[in-house]
């Protein structure tokens, strides 16, 4: 499981050093791909192999089943950590996720997610103006705090 919050820099070479508290959970080879909300996510390859089954049994003659899948799967690449604990971001997800300089890399259950620093701010600002009604809605999921 992943959690915590943490602020590291990506470099003019796209590479991002990964939390040491993360990097026995991925794994030796794991998955980048684009993320909702202009992050990126992080799957070890168990919790990627979960993910693409779900994925295909999405009913291919929905047109937004499609269009997510695509999204999802076209950004993906199998990554892994180097001798520094660093990830090397390829450039159409470094744009994708606006990275530059400051990122924050999260702990979120079962996935890593790679957020530019402004971008995070600025999504966490508003997220948490309405973190009451989101735990209101959560209900409707049967879910308790």
């Amino acid at each position: 499981m992943f959690m915590g919050e943490y602020q590291h820099n990506i470099d003019e070479k796209g590479r991002l050093i990964i939390p040491a508290k993360f990097r026995e959970a991925l794994g030796v080879s794991f998955v980048v791909t684009r993320g909702l909300d202009q992050c990126l996510f992080v799957y070890p390859k168990s919790e990627w192999s979960v993910l693409e089954q779900k994925l295909k049994a999405l009913p291919l003659m929905k047109a937004d089943a499609r269009a997510f899948t695509r999204f999802f799967f076209s950004g993906a690449t199998e990554s892994e950590l180097d001798k520094q604990g660093r990830v090397n971001i390829p450039n159409n997800l470094v744009e994708h996720a606006k990275l530059e300089k400051d990122c924050v890399v999260l702990g979120v259950s079962n996935r890593v997610e790679i957020w530019s620093k402004s971008v995070w701010e600025s999504y966490f600002e508003q997220s948490e103006q309405s973190f009451n009604e989101i735990a209101e809605k959560l209900v409707d999921f049967d879910f308790d705090l």
